[in-house]
């Protein structure tokens, strides 16, 4: 997986780095009972973009670890065991928050206790992912530019 010679993984992370926060903060908005009429499709754009970039990032990670750091040893090993860790959790995080939007927009319409429930799950999944966003992003950034040991 390379585009001219770079492997896809840095280059589709970006993506998955730029429109999960902007999914995890457009679901806490969402929250908001006034903004909510406002947010409906942005939030499921969003959560769209999201999931699929944080799909693509995984799977073209999955190949790069295979492709070029399949013997790795070391600290450097341990650095990228635990941001595949937190990958894997991002990925699964993403792919039921991206569920709940799509379940809060096509149930908007409704009122009292399911859109309210609807928009507390979305609120709660957006943060978390939010969450399990930078963890990922960190671990990452720690193997990659961590050299020191």
């Amino acid at each position: 997986m390379e585009i001219n010679g770079v492997p896809l993984h840095p280059l589709v992370v970006h993506a998955a780095v730029v429109f999960t926060p902007l999914a995890g903060l457009a679901a806490v908005a969402y929250g908001v009972p006034a903004w909510r009429d406002r947010l409906r499709w942005p939030l499921v754009v969003l959560a769209a973009v999201s999931v699929v970039s944080v799909w693509v990032a995984f799977l073209s990670g999955e190949d790069l670890r295979e492709e070029r750091f399949a013997t790795a040893t070391g600290t450097f090993a341990q650095r990228l065991e635990d941001h595949e860790t937190w990958a894997e959790r991002l990925r699964i995080g993403a792919s039921v928050f991206a569920v709940v939007a799509f379940a809060a927009a096509w149930f908007h319409t409704r009122s009292g206790a399911v859109r309210a429930g609807l928009a507390g799950l979305t609120v709660v999944g957006g943060v978390a992912t939010l969450v399990l966003a930078f963890l990922t992003g960190d671990a990452g950034a720690q193997a990659t530019w961590r050299i020191d040991q």
